[in-house]
């Protein structure tokens, strides 16, 4: 996909859901659902990019999301910073610990990071839950419940104050999926998927693996620490059951859903299935049954997602007007 038809993809994404609050914003559940699609839109997003563009298969994500919203949390609680300053902060904490998890990754291909990595997201419940994590502030068992909201020049963004609260969400999440999306187009997304198709003669041209990988790691990780952190300040508690497998399990979905390595994918996968998933909450134990079947009918009938429609319609077009795949005298 283009440049400008990703961007124009993503405009009218989120146009819309910066348009939705004029007929929902009096309902505080559904509004509660769009918050959570913009939060998940960049995690999603940001996982898609390293399965996806980069062929590293961590299932690490959930991990770092925790680590960012409390790291941002603890350093409101415990150190008494402003929580947008706490915010930031928990970004490059997170990105530091992406780092160091991805440095052993190097050495590893395939299934092999895949299992180190989800051993970290395994091994982060109990020592947040224990004396490490008691110790640094996490609350233990019991998690956080007193993390204060993110305020502006005196102004509070909480769930009580829900459409400025919605719209300063939006522009957190616009900005890290525009900056997802200049990666993917830059010269580091082409780096990424030389490496992804063929490491070997990637190198042989100069692309250094060590390099661009640990990139992928640590821009990844400080996103996803930054919206973990809005996540944080937005519901004011956090606990230690985030780490569960079934919010793991719906992320691979929303990925699924939208349709891996064809970003702008994830967002819209992450917008259908979070609303669907919390639609279907009245199912109480048979939503799980449903998700499953979903992922099967993804496979099986859309192997590139909802998002795999779309690339088909383009492609038509770009068949018809064979100069359109050239822009500024360059291949796109």
């Amino acid at each position: 996909m283009h440049l400008r038809q990703m961007a124009a993809f993503i405009g009218i994404s989120y146009g819309i859901m910066a348009l939705l609050p004029i007929l929902v914003g009096d309902i505080p559940f559904i509004m509660n659902i769009l918050v959570m699609c913009l939060i998940w839109a960049v995690v999603a997003s940001c996982w898609d990019v390293m399965m996806g563009f980069a062929g590293i298969f961590t299932f690490g994500q959930v991990a770092f999301f925790v680590i960012g919203a409390y790291g941002s949390a603890i350093l409101a609680i415990s150190h008494n910073i402003t929580p947008v300053i706490a915010i930031i902060l928990s970004g490059f904490i997170t990105a530091g610990m992406g780092v160091l998890v991805g440095l052993p990754c190097l050495r590893l291909a395939g299934p092999y990071v895949a299992l180190v990595t989800f051993g970290v997201h395994m091994a982060l419940q109990p020592l947040l839950k224990g004396e490490i994590g008691l110790a640094i502030g996490s609350g233990g068992a019991a998690g956080l419940l007193t993390i204060p909201p993110i305020s502006l020049f005196g102004y509070e963004f909480t769930s009580s104050n829900i459409i400025p609260t919605f719209y300063l969400i939006l522009l957190i999440s616009l900005a890290c999926v525009l900056a997802i999306m200049f990666m993917i187009k830059s010269h580091w997304g082409n780096a990424f998927l030389a490496l992804k198709d063929s490491e070997d003669f990637a190198m042989s041209l100069g692309i250094s693996a060590f390099k661009y990988k640990l990139m992928v790691f640590a821009v990844t990780s400080f996103l996803t620490g930054i919206i973990g952190g809005v996540y944080g300040h937005f519901y004011g508690v956090l606990s230690v059951r985030m780490l569960d497998l079934d919010l793991f399990s719906i992320l691979m979905v929303m990925i699924l859903a939208g349709g891996l390595g064809h970003f702008p994918g994830a967002v819209l996968g992450s917008f259908l299935v979070v609303a669907g998933s919390e639609l279907m909450s009245p199912l109480g134990a048979y939503r799980a049954v449903t998700m499953g079947a979903l992922v099967v009918f993804l496979v099986l009938a859309l192997p590139d997602g909802v998002m795999g429609i779309f690339l088909k319609w383009l492609n038509k077009d770009d068949s018809a007007n064979p100069a359109g795949s050239f822009s500024n005298g360059t291949i796109t």
